[in-house]
């Protein structure tokens, strides 16, 4: 665990990244925000800050608090996935205002909307399988490790990509509603993807199944687009999520 000694002072990285990232929309509209994005939002940010204590508690002599607040980790992890799944209908939501009132959200279309809660799916089930295989691993210190590191770069999209895409429209607002809206969210990722193989390589943690799927799941996401306009997609999320 010698090589995670500095790991505490990477993370603070991801971190700033998010919080700058989703800064203007969550605190911008605070006492507009839903209860449940209020719950999302801080459960979302002391999953960070766990992930910011536990290297540090390990790697300078505090084993004792680092098991201890696993244990509490482990329930907010739970909390962050079973959260973010809850707020999917917010998406199908929209959808439904942009169909009764088209350019609603000018060029937000609902396609757009459509593959963001197809994706938040694939990165909660990714979550979930990393933080039960961190479990499972628990005894192997060093994998263990890099599967709770894994899943920041698992679901940072959302909050990074926000905060990306609103800056990317406000430089293109003078062609409103006719502004590129994709560009941003491939930026984001190449941004992500960067973070976790800089991070995998600095920790030597490459060929480590946890970077794979954070890889995975980064990569699917820059199909956002075909896969919000599949009608087979749109058919099955409007089956699934009702409000």
């Amino acid at each position: 665990m010698a090589k995670y000694k500095s790991l505490y002072l990477w993370m603070l990285l991801p971190m700033i990244f998010m919080q700058a990232g989703i800064f203007e929309d969550y605190w911008g509209d605070f006492k507009e925000n839903a209860w449940s994005v209020h719950v999302h939002y801080w459960t979302g940010t002391v999953w960070y800050l766990f992930l910011i204590l536990q290297p540090y508690y390990a790697t300078h002599g505090q084993l004792a608090r680092h098991r201890t607040l696993g244990i509490i980790g482990m329930f907010m992890g739970g909390a962050v996935c079973l959260t973010a799944l809850s707020m999917l209908y917010r998406d199908i939501e929209t959808t439904q205002l942009i169909r009764e009132v088209p350019g609603r959200f000018g060029p937000f279309e609902g396609w757009f909307f459509f593959g963001v809660a197809a994706l938040e799916i694939v990165m909660m089930v990714a979550f979930g399988v990393a933080v039960i295989m961190s479990i499972i691993e628990r005894k192997q210190l060093d994998r263990h490790a890099w599967w709770l590191i894994s899943t920041v770069f698992i679901i940072m999209m959302p909050a990074l990509g926000r905060g990306i895409q609103n800056v990317h429209i406000a430089m293109q607002i003078k062609q409103w509603p006719n502004v590129d809206i994709m560009s941003s969210l491939y930026f984001t990722q190449f941004i992500i993807i960067a973070m976790l193989l800089g991070g995998a390589w600095k920790y030597q943690q490459l060929r480590h199944p946890a970077t794979w799927l954070a890889l995975g799941v980064n990569l699917v996401t820059l199909l956002l687009e075909p896969i919000g306009r599949s009608a087979a997609v749109q058919q099955f999320l409007q089956t699934m999520i009702k409000g």
